[in-house]
């Protein structure tokens, strides 16, 4: 694994557009600046949530998007985190997968998973007792895909019989793929199938789905080196000062709150436990960092070393930021985390 500690550490974009109180083109536009922006800083990726039917997630299709992002950028690796599957056709993932992996010459990094609501997939009429079985299904016909030849599978939902696999993924043998999960029967799977790994919370919490991840792939990829990603999602905000990143960040935080609230106030549902209710608390949870640069340079350390993860997952752009803060920040990052060492 990288050592976490050193200069150069890597780092990506997290990114899902929650409603930001201006039109949705605009917020396109200047999400591919941003996009430039972290290519030509040096960010190892750009991962893209999918959400639907809610102002937490405009960019319903991440390959759609990411295919835009892919023209405007040169070296930044571009993925779906997460892609959901059970809402596509296996086959259909699989076949507009290698499109984006040719697209970008190489540059995907496929993210796959259920979902964090239930509600988003009942819209299109996937009811939450068959999710999980639904899933199971369609991820395992994706890997068996990446493997090309001729598509067979016989399973509850899905029938495939001789299906031939005119398409292949750019990169050999598949491109890298990923799961967001703090579930630690997930985090065996990845390790058991060959995926990175996000995770979001506290550093203690996720450190023990790192180490459930790291124990299943040393028994599973032995022999493999140990250099997969193991990422910590932090959502950050830096300033000049400590006070001028914190009046940026509290209400960027409250917005982007009620973007994520919406559709379970609008369905009565009770909010996940692990939601942070205020600024201050996601603070306290370690959701959030803001600061300047030395600080948060100190706190993501820490946090990175507890969780022992070796990828720092950034979301600089949330809520209602302006866009000057949000490059300002990715400047910041690149300075104390990217460039060489000085």
């Amino acid at each position: 694994m990288t050592n976490i500690l050193g200069s150069n550490l890597t780092c990506g974009i997290f990114d899902h557009f929650d409603e930001d109180g201006r039109s949705i083109a605009n917020q396109y536009a200047d999400r591919l600046v941003l996009a430039e922006t972290y290519d030509r800083l040096g960010f190892y990726a750009y991962h893209l949530a999918e959400h639907h039917c809610t102002p937490h997630g405009r960019s319903p299709s991440p390959n759609l998007f990411l295919s835009s992002v892919i023209q405007r950028t040169r070296r930044l690796r571009v993925g779906q985190l997460v892609m959901l599957l059970n809402l596509y056709h296996p086959l259909r993932a699989f076949e507009e997968i290698c499109m984006l992996d040719h697209l970008s010459n190489g540059r995907l990094e496929v993210g796959i998973g259920r979902g964090s609501l239930p509600m988003e997939l009942t819209y299109f009429g996937v009811d939450a007792d068959v999710a999980p079985s639904r899933y199971e299904e369609a991820s395992q016909i994706l890997v068996n895909a990446m493997n090309g030849g001729v598509l067979n599978y016989r399973g509850q939902h899905f029938v495939l019989d001789g299906v031939p696999l005119t398409l292949s993924p750019h990169q050999r043998p598949h491109p890298p793929t990923w799961v967001a999960t703090n579930r630690l029967e997930s985090a065996s799977w990845a390790a058991a199938n060959g995926a990175n790994l996000a995770c979001v919370g506290p550093s203690s919490v996720v450190r023990k789905v790192s180490d459930v991840f790291r124990a299943h792939e040393k028994t599973k990829h032995p022999d493999e080196g140990g250099d997969r990603f193991i990422a910590l999602l932090r959502m950050i905000v830096i300033g000049r000062s400590e006070a001028e990143a914190y009046s940026l960040a509290a209400p960027a935080y409250e917005r982007w709150l009620t973007s994520f609230k919406f559709l379970y106030e609008l369905n009565d549902l009770s909010l996940p436990a692990n939601l942070p209710p205020t600024f201050e608390a996601a603070i306290e949870s370690e959701l959030c960092v803001v600061g300047t640069q030395a600080s948060v340079r100190q706190t993501v350390l820490h946090h990175l070393e507890e969780a022992g993860a070796n990828y720092l997952l950034c979301q600089p752009a949330f809520g209602n930021l302006p866009v000057d803060a949000v490059v300002n920040t990715a400047a910041a990052i690149h300075s104390e985390f990217i460039a060489p060492e000085r």
